[in-house]
């Protein structure tokens, strides 16, 4: 019920976010920057000559102060990796990664089964195609830190290219879901080397949670279809390709005989009825209007009006709604904690 009041006193869907919090209040507070990260490193090996990038001291800090720059690391490990690789800035950076995955993958089989219940939802939509993903962590505070932000983004653009080299004929939308492991064994996207799960591994050596790569959902749809989307609590972040991150979200796919210049509007009014409303299914205009018990979306009452049901709000609008997808952070968990 708290959701649906904070839905409510937002009348109109552009805000990004609704007054009072509540529990779709998302990572609305800045983002925190994890401190940097002190590798375990290998015993040290024989004994060291110092290469040619230590022969000018200006020179060989300013390589410091980039390769600390670039990768996060702490100054031990940058000095260390700079030594190691004879000053080569590119085979530094290669070096401090691997590292670091040996460290991921080692802490992430120690936290292994640690209850994951918090996270982000993640929306990223480009061209016509659709994605959303859930990533989860342990605490709310790891949610709102910026590498677990940067993880998210990761997952949404793995899915998104996936989606993206299906090369098939639309002729009506389609739609389809990635389960854990299958969003394990993607790319990891532009710019990042490996799989999400290695991306992953990552994140868990750095931050020190446990996280799972929940699921992710897509949609693509042809000329005549639109599709909707609303995160509640949302947060934009230019910096993270444009990702929409928030506690719930929902995509809802439209048909439409042309196209029409608020259809972005009508889009985020539905999935924000979708994400109050929770609906099972879609049924029909000629649903019998149902009271607040109703899980069939066009006969629930309309979340911003609720004298009218959603089937009447969008009738006369010239628009269809034909599917939806929801999603909300640490959906399942409970349930299974109790089994």
């Amino acid at each position: 019920m708290a959701l649906l009041r904070a839905l409510r006193r937002c009348p109109v869907p552009r805000a990004q976010s609704c007054p009072g919090g509540g529990p779709g209040a998302g990572p609305a507070a800045p983002s925190l920057q994890a401190g940097p990260l002190l590798l375990r490193l290998p015993p040290p090996g024989p004994a060291f000559h110092a290469g040619r990038w230590l022969s000018s001291s200006a020179a060989s800090k300013e390589l410091l102060m980039k390769l600390r720059r670039q990768t996060g690391y702490s100054f031990v490990n940058c000095k260390k990796a700079l030594e190691t690789c004879g000053g080569d800035l590119t085979q530094a950076e290669s070096w401090l990664h691997k590292q670091a995955q040996k460290e991921g993958w080692s802490k992430a089989a120690r936290l292994h089964g640690r209850k994951t219940k918090e996270g982000l939802i993640g929306l990223v939509q480009e061209g016509n195609t659709t994605v959303l993903v859930e990533v989860n962590c342990e605490t709310d505070f790891v949610s709102r830190n910026l590498k677990f932000q940067q993880l998210v983004q990761q997952v949404a653009l793995g899915t998104l290219l996936h989606c993206q080299s299906l090369k098939d004929q639309l002729s009506t939308y389609s739609k389809g879901f990635l389960s854990s492991s299958e969003l394990s064994e993607l790319q990891a996207g532009p710019e990042r080397e490996g799989s999400l799960k290695d991306q992953l591994a990552l994140a868990i050596g750095k931050l020190g949670e446990n996280m799972t790569l929940k699921r992710a959902a897509w949609v693509k749809v042809p000329a005549g279809f639109y599709v909707g989307s609303y995160v509640h609590g949302a947060a934009h972040s230019p910096s993270l390709h444009n990702l929409v991150l928030g506690k719930y979200g929902a995509l809802v796919v439209c048909e439409t005989a042309e196209q029409k210049a608020n259809l972005e509007d009508l889009g985020r009014r539905l999935g924000q009825h979708v994400v109050g409303m929770a609906p099972l299914s879609v049924g029909s205009l000629d649903d019998e209007p149902g009271g607040e018990a109703e899980t069939r979306m066009l006969a629930q009452p309309y979340l911003l009006d609720p004298s009218i049901t959603l089937g009447q709000y969008v009738q006369p609008r010239g628009v269809s709604v034909v599917d939806f997808v929801r999603f909300e952070c640490g959906e399942g968990e409970e349930a299974a904690e109790a089994e």
